[in-house]
């Protein structure tokens, strides 16, 4: 009977070490989130890390973003026109590019590129640092890691991607405006008028949270799986690699998992 009990319940065996597994992965997550914060506003206070960072983060990501944001303003006039064409609504069009950029797509896409471009490369940079006992290194000398590495990265983080965010929205306006008023035929004053008199301020604040915590969101998350390489089944350059994609497919998922749930509890 021994055998056969067993064998039954390996299977709850199986789901129970899963879950214990996650359930200590985040708690891990939070004592690293906990440090980082306390990183911030721990002395010393230096800025040129936090410049460099944000030059990294963001101002390297500034070509992808427009170029993105231009054409996804583009594609969101073209749908947008023929929908409205439907009920005869094109007079606001402009409204519907303007707060489908500044609620939903503008923070989500920018976010994700971010995710693409800057988190992966930050993940991978710590990874390496990790492995190669660089940070073993840092805390030997008796330096606050977090203070030193982690932080500058989460404040050039939470900094930079509502600037790019507005970067890509007001990109993305201009190309719902090429694609509907001179491709379409829009009258160029209806469009204006749709999209400024329908702005609230409701719809920046969406725009801007939104942003700011999927910057913290993204900093934390690619910089905890890069610190946490260790711990990984994997080993080496593999353990690398392995971490780097995990730390993108998690910022993904929780981008758009967060961006549900602030937009029902904001809207």
């Amino acid at each position: 009977m021994a055998p056969i009990t067993s064998a039954l319940l390996r299977p709850f065996a199986w789901l129970g070490g899963g879950v214990l597994s996650v359930l200590a992965d985040q708690g891990r997550w939070g004592i690293f989130i906990t440090r980082s914060l306390f990183g911030a506003v721990s002395p010393p206070y230096k800025l040129a890390p936090v410049v460099k960072e944000a030059r990294l983060i963001g101002f390297d990501s500034l070509s992808i973003i427009a170029f993105t944001g231009f054409f996804t303003g583009m594609v969101l006039g073209l749908q947008g026109y023929h929908t409205l064409k439907l009920f005869s609504a094109e007079a606001w069009l402009g409204t519907g590019v303007v707060k489908g950029l500044l609620r939903e797509l503008g923070p989500v896409l920018s976010a994700l590129l971010l995710t693409g471009r800057a988190g992966s490369a930050l993940c991978a940079q710590i990874g390496v640092m990790r492995i190669s006992e660089q940070i073993d290194a840092i805390e030997c000398m008796a330096i606050d890691t977090f203070n030193f590495l982690i932080s500058p990265k989460l404040i050039a983080g939470v900094i930079s991607l509502p600037l790019l965010t507005l970067i890509f929205c007001g990109v993305g306006v201009f190309g719902g405006y090429v694609a509907s008023c001179p491709i379409l035929g829009i009258n160029p004053g209806a469009f204006y008028d749709g999209m400024v008199s329908k702005v609230e301020r409701q719809d920046i604040r969406m725009c801007l949270v939104k942003s700011v915590c999927f910057g913290f969101l993204v900093i934390t998350i690619c910089a905890y799986n890069g610190y946490s390489v260790m711990k990984l089944k994997a080993k080496g350059a593999a353990g690398v690699s392995h971490a780097t994609t995990r730390a993108v497919v998690f910022s993904s998922v929780n981008i758009l998992m967060w961006d549900y749930l602030l937009t029902s509890v904001l809207m």
